[in-house]
């Protein structure tokens, strides 16, 4: 029986970790497959409701880690991660996305000679400013197997100098997630219960630092937000970071009652909302590709994107942090001249297959 324990630490990664578990299942003779949630993400709204939705069970460890620093936080997983893998003595150890826990968890298990399986490899935004590259770049370099979503990725680790014998072209496990619940998506409630309409409102959404964190930046994102409200209602979820930060800066009376404000939501409703939105505006990574999928118009508004295959055959729209730009767009796309996009290969929902497949023949070799 091999021993595999996949880390999570924050939303995003437990909609990739959602299929592989279920995947794994079709091994439980040989593979035992284990969950160890390093609590980066400790909001329940931002956490334990996406394991009961994506019906991924208790995790078998708890490291309740929290906030502080990038330091402090990497530093506090480490630490805490290895006293796991001394007491397991795992195969391999799965690691998604970009994270802080991603590459904290990463170089715990290498340092103590155990395989690491990067899942969605060779993604990079180029911006170095950005934490989540770091941890990209450092995870890629010294994990054995790099599961890659997109053709770039295949490119950027070819750059990069990376043995093709570790790189596999598997799709995306992100949309995994996304066709598996696509029934419970459209059987939602969230629009009747906001009172709003099928492609009658806007989706928003902000968390990223280099928005968020600044003053000035954020107080442009709210009036942009305000100016584009008197087209259409703006349902804007908002991150904790998001709001605290509006609060300190003084900002609450920018946006007007035209747009809503809500905590963050589970991963059903959310894609509820996405699916049905006239346009989404967010600097998030994976919205990026489920607004792709489900075909629905969406402004990025940061200066790059690791995900170009969402602008190049998606439906996204890369507009920088120019907030003006951003908007004029906006009205474009509601006047009638949305992009139109196409899905990306292996966007099929069968990645976590692939996946799983790979990684039980590398165990096996």
């Amino acid at each position: 029986m091999k021993k595999i324990i996949s880390v999570v630490g924050a939303r995003p990664n437990f909609i990739k970790i959602a299929p592989i578990h279920k995947a794994f299942l079709k091994y439980k003779s040989s593979i035992h497959h284990l969950i160890c949630h390093t609590g980066q993400h400790f909001d329940t709204k931002m956490s334990s409701v996406f394991f009961d939705e994506l019906e991924i069970p208790k995790p078998d460890f708890s490291l309740g880690i929290g906030g502080g620093s990038h330091a402090e936080q990497t530093a506090r997983i480490m630490m805490a991660f290895e006293k796991i893998l001394l007491q397991e003595k795992p195969d391999m150890v799965i690691v998604p996305g970009d994270v802080n826990s991603t590459l904290a968890a990463s170089l715990t298990a290498v340092k103590l000679h155990i395989p690491v399986a990067h899942v969605e490899a060779g993604l990079r935004s180029f911006d170095r400013d950005m934490p989540e590259e770091i941890n990209r770049i450092l995870t890629d370099e010294i994990s054995d197997l790099l599961f890659v979503t997109a053709k770039s990725g295949m490119e950027n680790l070819r750059k990069e100098g990376m043995a093709a014998s570790r790189m596999f072209f598997t799709g995306n496990v992100m949309i995994d997630s996304l066709v598996h619940y696509l029934p419970k998506i459209e059987q939602s409630d969230i629009l009747s219960t906001l009172g709003i309409k099928k492609q009658k409102y806007i989706l928003s959404t902000f968390h990223r630092p280099s928005n968020v964190d600044h003053p000035e930046r954020l107080q442009k994102i709210l009036e942009s937000m305000k100016r584009l409200a008197t087209s259409l209602p703006i349902i804007f979820p908002i991150h904790p970071r998001t709001r605290n930060n509006i609060k300190d800066f003084g900002l609450e009376n920018i946006l007007p009652d035209s747009v809503i404000l809500l905590e963050p939501i589970g991963y059903i409703d959310f894609l509820a909302l996405t699916k049905e939105a006239a346009l989404v505006m967010t600097d998030s990574g994976g919205i990026q590709e489920e607004t792709t999928f489900m075909g629905v118009p969406c402004i990025t508004v940061r200066n790059n994107t690791e995900r170009p295959i969402t602008c190049e055959a998606g439906t996204n729209f890369l507009a920088g942090q120019d907030y003006t730009k951003a908007v004029d767009k906006a009205f474009e796309i509601l006047s009638g001249n949305p992009k139109k996009g196409t899905i990306p290969k292996g966007w099929d929902g069968k990645a976590a297959s692939r996946i799983v497949d790979i990684i039980v023949s590398h165990l096996n070799a």
